[in-house]
């Protein structure tokens, strides 16, 4: 079968400044959100356990945010 056409509509910038952003985020929190949490939690690492749990409250904060903002 054929792939669904992928239409990227964000401004050049933006996307930049975004992909910028999560690599710093990666970078700071010592590996992405799967990896902390799939493989960091498996292994009982506290420092996942602490990424992992500041992942979801940044997560939980933001929707609460925007939900009540917009």
């Amino acid at each position: 079968g054929a792939l669904p056409a992928v239409t990227i509509t964000g401004a050049l910038p933006v996307l930049v400044v975004g992909g910028l952003l999560v690599g710093f985020g990666t970078r700071l929190a010592g590996g992405c959100t799967s990896g902390h949490g799939v493989c960091g939690l498996a292994r009982l690492s506290r420092r996942s356990l602490a990424a992992v749990a500041t992942f979801f409250g940044v997560a939980i904060a933001t929707v609460l945010v925007m939900e009540h903002a917009l």
